[in-house]
């Protein structure tokens, strides 16, 4: 179906509207400098308007012995919150590996919110089985420090910078599957801080 050219417009414009609204949903994006290389941004997802993240659960594949493939942590969703009421609460979750199972929630002290995150990464390992990701660790407003249960292989790297007013979204990099080949899921994640 071919659109006219006044649609295509309107369309374009639409685009460009949601894109804008997107953008001004947060302040600013925080990083860290260990990240895995492998794989592609995917999308990112971002708490709804007035809502902060307050929690956090992670995707983790346990170890496969040998001759397995191990993938570690596969995904990390951020678990959204609206004043001080866990009832209230959205899930978000950009990209996620294929293994693993979901961790309980963890959560920042109440009225408090996640401001920063490190990775847990393996090195490149060669020959050998790659894992990426292994485990996240995060800091909540109140000075709390929540680690993943994740595996432990690999060492954290530095803090990213700190979101003054909460992180409210995030972007993950992931791999995804090779087949018979060296999988490594997760390999690296930004966080959106928000903007009010």
């Amino acid at each position: 179906m071919r659109l006219h050219a006044g649609a295509r417009l309107l369309l374009l414009l639409w685009v460009i509207r949601c894109a804008y609204a997107q953008m001004k949903r947060y302040a600013s994006i925080v990083e860290v400098t260990n990240g895995g290389t492998w794989g592609d941004w995917a999308w990112p997802e971002m708490c709804p308007d007035g809502f902060f993240a307050s929690g956090f659960s992670i995707k983790v594949e346990p170890p496969q012995g040998i001759p397995g493939d191990d993938t570690a942590l596969n995904g990390i969703r951020l678990h959204c919150t609206r004043g001080n009421a866990l009832q209230n609460t959205h899930v978000v979750e950009s990209q996620s590996g294929s293994w693993g199972s979901w961790s309980e929630p963890l959560w920042c002290p109440a009225t408090s919110f996640l401001v920063a995150f490190s990775l847990r990464v393996e090195p490149f390992n060669f020959p050998g089985d790659n894992t990426a990701v292994n485990n996240v660790r995060v800091r909540c407003s109140a000075g709390v420090e929540l680690e993943g249960p994740g595996l432990s292989w690999g060492d954290y790297g530095d803090w990213s910078d700190s979101c003054p007013k909460g992180v409210c979204g995030l972007q993950t990099k992931i791999q995804k599957p090779r087949g018979l080949r060296d999988d490594s899921a997760l390999n690296d994640v930004r966080m959106f801080c928000c903007n009010s």
